[in-house]
């Protein structure tokens, strides 16, 4: 599912490469801006088929796409930070639409595995961080619903997504498991920009919203991503819950690594509101490790991808002006000195 998006269309591609027939679900078929760049990978005119399913339509929207499958993964989610009905736009159709799917699975029967994106939002959204995170960790919805942080609604319907489908099947024989990516980083098939390279490049595009995302924050490669799909769904002891997530940082080593790497851009260094002492937050893959995967990406490989792709798709400038940073950052010491006096 989602096979037009960020995530969804490189595992397609990476499918197709190892030679499985895709069946790839999108919104709309006849969006050809979407649509394209998976029509246009090898492999797809003799091992690819593209079908209208959709989450916010799902009493048998995905039954017949389904039957006669032997895996899926569902990566299809709502992403839409601006709604303003969260409830019906995002939370409701991320539940309704991951119980339908598995619903669809039971009736194929079929199905030997369900692969499930998850999100790191499921596991360390709270209050106080803590310093490691593995798969046996929650976010904290009561916190979620006081705060609204940005994101709140990604974070809050892909934990309860989640946790229903986990009671599903345990009445239901199906074979679910969950991947747990923290930011996914790097190259890209699609046109727009992915909603989480919105986050990982805010340091470079100024888009200081999301700033707090990155105030501790993991990282893993796209390609890593969807090898670990692909792993989990071939491997014979796979089970449960897995993080996938590679490196951490915090924006203040971030933005030290792209200030150095990439002289073009005015990377700001300092953060008006995050503690220049802060500490790395760790997810710890060693569940997925010690089953025998590997990573494959450096952070510095990660960044170079993604900057590359979205240089060349010409959604990021080249350069920024310095000029503009150093202002913004003079405007908020003088709103200091002001709010002292």
């Amino acid at each position: 599912t989602g096979a037009s998006g960020y995530v969804g269309s490189w595992l397609v591609m990476k499918l197709l490469q190892k030679g499985y027939e895709v069946r790839a679900t999108v919104r709309d078929p006849t969006n050809l801006k979407k649509v394209k760049p998976l029509l246009d990978l090898p492999r797809s005119n003799e091992l690819l088929s593209i079908w209208k399913a959709d989450l916010n339509d799902i009493e048998g929207s995905f039954d017949e796409v389904i039957r006669g499958s032997i895996g899926v993964f569902h990566v299809a989610t709502p992403m839409n930070f601006q709604s303003k009905d969260p409830e019906n736009e995002v939370i409701k159709p991320a539940i309704n639409g991951l119980l339908g799917i598995l619903r669809s699975c039971k009736k194929a029967g079929s199905v030997q595995r369900v692969i499930f994106t998850s999100s790191a939002g499921t596991v360390n959204v709270e209050e106080h961080q803590a310093a490691v995170y593995d798969e046996s960790c929650w976010s904290d919805l009561d916190f979620v619903n006081r705060v609204k942080m940005t994101g709140w609604m990604y974070f809050l319907s892909k934990t309860l997504a989640e946790k229903a489908a986990w009671e599903f099947v345990k009445d239901n024989d199906i074979h679910l498991i969950t991947i747990i990516p923290t930011l996914v980083v790097g190259s890209f098939i699609t046109s727009e920009m992915p909603p989480s390279m919105i986050t990982a490049l805010s340091l470079i595009t100024g888009n200081d919203a999301h700033y707090s995302i990155l105030k501790q924050v993991q990282f893993v490669h796209l390609d890593d991503v969807c090898d670990a799909h692909i792993f989990l769904f071939e491997h014979p002891k796979a089970n449960g819950r897995y993080i996938c997530s590679s490196y951490d940082s915090t924006i203040y080593g971030l933005a030290e690594m792209l200030k150095n790497r990439y002289p073009t851009y005015a990377i700001p260094q300092k953060f008006k509101e995050i503690d220049p002492d802060i500490k790395c937050v760790s997810f710890s893959s060693k569940k997925l490790l010690e089953l025998g995967f590997k990573y494959k990406y450096s952070m510095e490989e990660m960044f170079d991808d993604a900057i590359n792709t979205c240089r060349d798709k010409k959604l990021i400038p080249l350069n920024t002006n310095q000029e503009i940073v150093l202002a913004a950052e003079k405007f908020e010491e003088v709103k200091e000195q002001i709010a002292v006096k």
